[in-house]
């Protein structure tokens, strides 16, 4: 009977077992083959992404012949990354092309990533990159050819800016906004661009806006929300304090790019230091202390004679919603158009806008963080990808 037993417990034994290991392995096969399809769809897209880069690719001679040697005649402007010029192609298409120089703070990274992100991004209000050329030591990209040139052209401008009426001036704070929503949440991967400025936006003939300059842009999947770099990217006015400071960036720095830049436009002054009587401010500074005062239309730009004051309100509303110094506080893009587009959707209170003041930026450069400034309006590069 014991013996019976035994040799029962034995079997269950030697069956429970044989039943685990086939387990195991059937486990292992499956995720093998999950692993392998994952893996051969990857090589799928990043040879798409190749193809699709190298059918962008232009000879040099047929943009040197399109710039008419890169002509200074041609020059449309100039900054820490080399110069753009005007060109023209035989078919009488108009390209504006940015020549990088050999001394450039843009990398060999940061012309890859624009690259391959042009296969990516396709939106009304994303400037559209036509191609590239990357011969010898040259390295040039290809643009559509915006002829209203960038928005710091318009708003900062003494004689330009009286051009950017209330109408215009929406119209851009608006596609600027369905822009970002695309990068954030409507394309393929999500992405941050971290390089919004005035300079970035481009502006076509009849006034649409259409962000540019992917050269710092970081990809993220969709399920992925933030990251954090030891080098910083961005311009000094526009960097939100969680990235200046510790490297920390996701969607809503961006957001808060996004803020500085609706309150420029309403106010037609920038993001920078200035005396106001006895004490130095900024923009954020100014526009909190008259929002806190109950005087927040006299941050609007005294040319904008004819408008809805109400609208133009609301703009500065959700321009101190957007640069909030609480991350979470600070609405995603989605919201933000919901709110600019929803008048009977009520507005939070903003809280205190985040001061990020030279001496706080001084002491973090200071430190053990990586810092590169351009010539470029102070901008900072971070190769990509890390």
């Amino acid at each position: 009977m014991n013996v019976t037993r035994k040799g029962s417990n034995s079997s269950r034994t030697i069956i429970i077992i044989v039943a685990a290991v086939v387990f195991a392995v059937l486990i292992f096969c499956i995720c093998t083959c999950i692993y392998l399809r994952i893996r051969k769809q990857r090589k799928k897209v990043e040879m798409d992404e190749i193809n699709s880069a190298e059918s962008l690719q232009f000879d040099f001679s047929t943009i040197r012949v399109a710039t008419d040697n890169f002509s200074d005649v041609n020059k449309l402007g100039q900054g820490g990354f080399g110069i753009v010029y005007k060109g023209k192609f035989p078919n009488g298409q108009e390209i504006a092309v940015k020549r990088l120089s050999r001394s450039s703070e843009q990398g060999d990274q940061e012309f890859k990533n624009e690259i391959l992100l042009v296969a990516r991004l396709q939106h009304r209000n994303l400037v559209r990159l036509l191609g590239f050329c990357s011969e010898g030591n040259e390295r040039l990209l290809v643009y559509e050819f915006m002829p209203n040139a960038s928005l710091d052209h318009f708003i900062f401008d003494p004689s330009k800016h009286l051009h950017l009426d209330w109408t215009i001036r929406y119209k851009i704070i608006m596609g600027i906004a369905r822009g970002l929503q695309y990068l954030h949440e409507d394309s393929q991967f999500r992405i941050i661009h971290r390089d919004l400025k005035t300079s970035n936006v481009l502006l076509d003939e009849e006034m649409n806006p259409k962000i540019s300059d992917f050269g710092m842009a970081r990809l993220f999947t969709l399920d992925q929300s933030q990251a954090n770099t030891r080098r910083i990217v961005g311009t000094y006015g526009y960097m939100a304090p969680e990235y200046a400071m510790h490297g920390h960036f996701s969607v809503k720095s961006d957001v808060f790019s996004y803020g500085v830049l609706v309150l420029e436009i309403v106010c037609g002054r920038k993001n920078n230091y200035f005396q106001n009587g006895e004490n130095t401010e900024n923009l954020l500074c100014h526009a909190w202390k008259n929002w806190r005062e109950g005087t927040a239309s006299n941050l609007i730009d005294s040319t904008l004679r004819v408008g809805s004051t109400t609208e133009i309100m609301r703009c500065i509303h959700v321009g101190l919603l957007c640069v909030q110094e609480k991350i979470a506080e600070r609405p995603t893009m989605a919201s933000v158009l919901l709110m600019l587009n929803s008048y009977s959707m009520a507005l939070s209170v903003p809280s205190r806008p985040a001061f990020l003041m030279h001496s706080i930026v001084e002491s973090d450069m200071s430190s053990n963080r990586s810092f590169q400034a351009s010539q470029n309006e102070a901008s900072m590069t971070d190769p990509y990808p890390r």
